[in-house]
């Protein structure tokens, strides 16, 4: 079964920031698939990722995450 996880991104300006960020949350292990919003700043991630490697691939693409 497969969890949703709700991430606030902060650092995103354009649309070009919000495919990075997917490419980067897709690469993840245990994701099924992504959704990234400009505005309010957020993701949806469908799937069994551990949240820290969540974190750290938004991390690593430029942005700052946390799991609301």
């Amino acid at each position: 079964m497969s969890d949703m996880i709700h991430l606030k991104i902060t650092g995103m300006t354009c649309n070009h920031c919000v495919m990075h960020t997917k490419k980067a949350l897709e690469s993840v292990s245990g994701v099924e698939s992504v959704e990234v919003t400009l505005e309010p700043g957020a993701a949806n991630v469908s799937g069994n990722a551990d949240h820290s490697a969540l974190i750290a691939a938004v991390k690593d693409a430029g942005y700052e995450a946390e799991v609301v």
